[in-house]
């Protein structure tokens, strides 16, 4: 009988999004439905000796950001296993809250880490429906309901609203990385909150990760070369019901991401 130590390694790869209302269910991003029961599964091995996160993510969703983060130490206290998170290409703005969740981060020399901020992005075809001569009729019951119609000009009250809003999500990611690294942070919260990211090498003196490597290299050094890895991710859901999704869905899908990735450079 094989009585090696048992390391989980869980992928989490894509951008963080809320799709586990729509059609499949959890299809189309990272989010807390999806990855529960991959978690759950991952912490609940025989003979585990540690968890890694192997993150490969440009960011999205807060709400779900913080939700897998709070999952994986709810689950980590509970078997008190070590959680090592691993950046690969990008663990930024959502990937590196989830990353956090970790006791220790490791990433690649050329990782792309950090982009502790938050975004908003829209359009407003005010101007473009006036050319065409279109009228835009909103009746609300609430003064705030229409808050940012994109065909009406922004007031200055809304773009108020806006920035408290973005402000308080802030926030509650600085409050998670505080929390999280601690001391280690080695520059100040002025120049690591802002939304700028880092290679994985300049991360390092920041004290944003612990040191350099890879998901193997650190399995070998913490858990030994006997180790045995259980590769664990999300399942695609069967083809039929992939290509129920649509092709509308699916470029939708694949747009947003192409998006999140673009903001990193990547």
């Amino acid at each position: 009988m094989n009585r090696a130590p048992r390391v989980a390694l869980v992928r989490l790869s894509g951008i963080i999004a809320a799709r586990g209302g729509g059609f499949p269910p959890g299809g189309g991003g990272l989010n807390i439905q999806s990855l529960g029961p991959v978690l759950d599964r991952a912490f609940g091995l025989k003979r585990l000796q540690g968890v890694v996160l192997a993150i490969n993510s440009p960011g999205g969703s807060p709400v779900q950001s913080s939700l897998i983060a709070q999952r994986i130490r709810q689950l980590a206290e509970k078997h008190k296993v070590p959680v090592v998170a691993v950046c690969e290409d990008a663990a930024a703005s959502g990937g590196y809250w989830i990353a956090c969740a970790a006791d220790e981060i490791v990433a690649d020399p050329s990782s792309i880490v950090g982009s502790i901020g938050v975004i908003s992005a829209s359009f407003g075809v005010e101007g473009l429906a006036e050319k065409l001569g279109i009228e835009r009729r909103v009746n609300t019951a609430g003064g705030e309901k229409a808050f940012l119609d994109p065909f009406r000009p922004v007031e200055p009250w809304q773009q108020e609203r806006l920035e408290e809003l973005l402000g308080g999500l802030h926030a509650e990611f600085k409050g998670w990385v505080r929390g999280r690294r601690g001391s280690r942070l080695a520059a100040p919260e002025e120049e690591l909150f802002t939304g700028r990211f880092w290679t994985g090498r300049e991360a390092l003196p920041l004290g944003l990760i612990d040191r350099l490597g890879d998901a193997r290299g650190e399995i070998e050094r913490r858990f030994g070369d006997k180790a045995q890895v259980v590769p664990l991710g999300a399942k695609k859901p069967p083809l039929p019901m992939r290509l129920l999704r649509g092709a509308m869905a699916e470029a939708e899908h694949r747009l947003e991401e192409r998006s999140a990735w673009a903001r990193i450079g990547l």
